[in-house]
């Protein structure tokens, strides 16, 4: 015989007031320690006012005033306290914002699938215990971090939804909502490999520096570990994270062509997966010679993701679509080839994505050959790069790797 429905949801409510009631006891103990009389009740008291909020909703589920009569009851109370504390020096809410996560709870769990309340019940436990987390984590994120974060919401869930879907502009066959679409995915990209390094990584290591620094800008990280390889002795390691960034820049490109599209991703996988894999094995070659350092490791500390940034970006996609529409055109699959190795001495990110999302009358795999030569080329940029900036001691081994992989890119882009 299965149990009644409402004796469920009873004991589940039930369950869950009382274990919050029991969390935010410990929480009490552990942080408040001194101040237990000013705090909103006991466990069996956050467990009689989830029941409460369970019966009250079920006596009266049409017009909910007696739920709502309770719920004033309860804040009147509540405020009594909060005057007591306020007198003390006291002004936090949250055993009142905890009572009313608990108060809604018998009403979730009768109107929504057991997910909910039991989504209600850890958010309530985690957010209880991560005091210290949160409190490490507002002490290290950098204010203007916020307002990055808000640029991101901005130009992916203001803008991009605004724009149309038809092609408008002249003589470029891609919508203004595809274009946008592709500003969004790369700074998400660089974004997302920004904070990783600077919030969840830092300064742990050359290496991990490298990987995670190109996943938003190899040529940056190179430029970077480059003047630090010529400051250092132990340019071993430091060779590993420059190699290491540009076999990374090979996968960015990959995910960004699977985005965008899947057939050019496909042909791209074997070459791309195979050259960062090659260059990860010697990055772990020279790791494995690195000598220890207590130098603090750099990156590149500069956010990604800025609105001019972004349109300038937007614009050079546009551009890009326009030169490449027109090689083609008039120069055909020679004049794209040299554009590409051109375009490998710039930023190539608006010209790869202006080849993935156009519509051109040439083969696949001419796009795929462009590609692969534009990645060649500008791993020749960053192999000059590493010289300049690290010298012969600190720049010339990783600039003659970098250098030899962007041959063996463009050897096998000319010959697809």
């Amino acid at each position: 015989m299965s149990l009644a429905p409402d004796l469920i949801h009873l004991v589940i409510t039930v369950a869950f007031s009382f274990l919050v009631g029991m969390e935010l006891k410990t929480y009490r103990q552990q942080y408040h320690a001194q101040q237990e009389n000013l705090y909103f009740g006991t466990a069996r008291t956050y467990t009689f006012i989830g029941l409460l909020g369970y019966i009250f909703y079920k006596i009266d589920t049409v017009h909910l005033m007696l739920y709502l009569a309770v719920l004033i009851v309860l804040s009147l109370l509540f405020l009594v306290l909060y005057m007591k504390k306020v007198e003390e020096g006291k002004s936090s809410i949250l055993p009142f914002v905890v009572m009313l996560s608990v108060y809604a709870l018998g009403p979730m769990t009768e109107r929504f699938p057991l997910w909910m309340p039991s989504l209600l019940f850890v958010l309530i436990i985690f957010l209880l215990n991560a005091k210290p987390s949160l409190q490490r984590l507002s002490g290290g994120i950098n204010t203007h971090e916020f307002e990055t974060l808000g640029k991101m919401v901005l130009l992916s869930a203001v803008i991009l939804p605004l724009l149309p879907r038809t092609n408008v502009i002249p003589y470029l066959s891609i919508s203004p909502f595809k274009l946008w679409l592709a500003v969004v995915v790369i700074s998400g990209i660089s974004y997302g490999g920004y904070l990783l390094e600077k919030y969840l990584f830092p300064s742990k290591g050359y290496f991990l520096t490298g990987i995670l620094g190109g996943t938003y800008s190899s040529t940056a990280t190179t430029v970077v570990l480059a003047r630090k390889a010529k400051n250092t002795g132990n340019s071993a390691v430091i060779t590993a994270g420059i190699i290491a960034a540009t076999s990374v820049m090979y996968l960015r490109l990959l995910v960004v062509a699977l985005v965008f599209n899947v057939q050019i991703a496909r042909a791209l996988a074997l070459p791309f997966f195979g050259l960062a894999l090659v260059g990860l094995i010697i990055a772990a070659f020279y790791l494995r010679l690195k000598k220890a350092s207590s130098v603090k490791p750099d990156f590149v500390d500069k956010n990604p993701l800025e609105l001019g940034t972004a349109f300038l970006f937007a614009f050079l996609f546009a551009l890009m679509m326009f030169l490449t529409g027109f090689v083609m055109q008039y120069y055909g699959n020679n004049g794209l080839r040299g554009l590409s190795f051109a375009v490998g001495f710039t930023d190539i990110d608006p010209f790869v994505l202006s080849l993935l999302t156009g519509k051109y009358s040439v083969a696949e795999t001419q796009l795929v050959s462009a590609i692969m030569i534009a990645a060649g080329s500008n791993n020749i940029l960053k192999s000059a790069y590493a010289l300049w900036f690290g010298g012969l001691k600190g720049g010339m081994h990783s600039a003659l790797w970098i250098a030899l992989l962007g041959v063996v890119t463009i050897g096998v882009g000319f010959w697809i």
